[in-house]
Parts: structure tokens; C-alpha cells; sequence
């Protein structure tokens, strides 16, 4: 995969994008959200973005068809906050690379775990997939969230309580979702960085075969 870094005022974040090396319309566009320990601002910060997640399997010896666009908080800020502004980046991105509007996929750790919820949550007719990864949402909205889910949490995570991912899954479960299509992983005997565990090749192809 190629990696490239956008600034700018035109954006509403600055961002970074893993894409393959031959660019072609029509691709699926995947958003990562990091965490509170990643936001920035300036050029010297945007390494950040990198630090956990997809970045490690996006390697240049690795290609996937798809775009991965990560883009990155200011520090004044937290995801929740930005939800408009994260539609808004999203609609931005289909533009650009003329993404598949049908292929849209979010996921993001703590900080952005709960962005991923609450977003997914208030554009629910946006995604085609979520992964929510030691994260949080908001219980009384999960029968909004339609779209397959695999979510991710350490079982002893302090940081952000398991319950919060379990709650989420138990109550979208309840509303009749299909079991197969809303997945957990609680990772036993591992706290806040659930992260190490879920941005896998297993998990970008899970994702990837979702369709809206």
C-alpha cells in the first residue's frame, strides 16, 4: 500500500490515506478513528496516527483493495464531538477517490471506539460495517445500528469497561439482529490495548466483504 499525508484547510482533519498503488473508482472506503493518547496537530504530530491499529498490516508489500483514510483529532477536541465534521470527511473522501458509497466501513479504538458508536449510531444509512474497538456507545440507540458489527474488548480493561462493548452487543442482539452478523471478541486476560488483537488481516477482510 502507498501512504500519503494531507494538510490543509480544505479538510476538516489533517488525515492520512493508505491506498494501492494503482488507484481505481469504485473502491471500498474504510475510516479508522484513533485514541485520546493520538490527537495532534501539525505535520510533526500526524506520525501519530500510525501508532495502533490497521497501519501495521498496511504494509507496501501488502495490498488490499481499498482505501484507508485516518484521519486525525486536534487536542481541544475528542471524536464525539467531531461527529458532523466526521460525516462531512467521509462525504469528502467518496468524492475524491470516487469510493463505492455502498462499501463504507468505520472503526476506531477507545477515544475513537466510542467515536465509531456514536457515529454509526447517528448515520446509521452511512455504513456498511463497524468495528468498535474497546469503546463505548450509547445503549439506548443500538436498535439504529442495522449494519454488521464486530466489536472488540480486553476483558480486564480498567480504562474503558468491557461491559460497555458487551451491553452495546447484548442489546443490538436483543432488538433481533443476526447473530452472525454482530460479532464480539472480549480478549481474555487483556486490558485497554484489545487493539494488538483486532486490527488483524482477518478482521480488513471481514470488513471488506460487508456491503451496504
Amino acid at each position: 500500500m502507498i501512504r500519503e499525508e494531507f494538510y490543509g484547510n480544505e479538510w476538516d482533519f489533517q488525515f492520512v490515506v493508505y491506498r494501492p498503488a494503482v488507484l481505481k473508482e469504485q473502491l471500498p472506503l474504510l475510516v479508522q478513528l484513533h485514541g485520546a493518547g493520538e490527537v495532534g496537530a501539525g505535520k510533526e504530530d500526524l506520525y501519530k496516527v500510525d501508532i495502533h491499529g490497521f497501519s501495521k498490516i498496511l504494509t507496501a508489500e501488502a495490498e488490499y483493495p481499498c482505501i484507508v483514510a485516518m484521519p486525525q483529532c486536534r487536542p481541544e477536541s475528542f471524536w464525539v464531538a467531531e461527529i458532523p465534521n466526521i460525516r462531512h470527511f467521509i462525504q469528502e473522501l467518496v468524492n475524491k477517490y470516487r469510493a463505492d458509497e455502498s462499501r463504507i466501513y468505520l472503526t476506531g479504538l477507545s477515544m475513537g471506539g466510542y467515536g465509531t458508536w456514536y457515529t454509526a449510531s447517528r448515520y446509521p444509512e452511512l455504513f456498511a460495517a463497524i468495528a468498535p474497538v474497546c469503546g463505548g456507545g450509547m445503549v439506548w440507540k443500538a436498535p439504529l445500528l442495522k449494519m454488521p458489527i464486530w466489536a472488540f474488548h480486553g476483558s480486564e480493561d480498567e480504562v474503558v469497561y468491557p461491559s460497555e462493548t458487551i451491553e452495546m452487543i447484548h442489546k443490538i442482539r436483543a432488538e433481533g439482529q443476526n447473530k452472525e452478523e454482530v460479532k464480539m471478541t472480549i480478549v481474555d486476560n487483556v486490558g485497554h490495548n484489545a487493539w494488538d488483537y483486532a486490527y488483524t488481516p482477518k478482521l480488513m477482510e471481514w470488513l471488506l466483504s460487508k456491503r451496504r
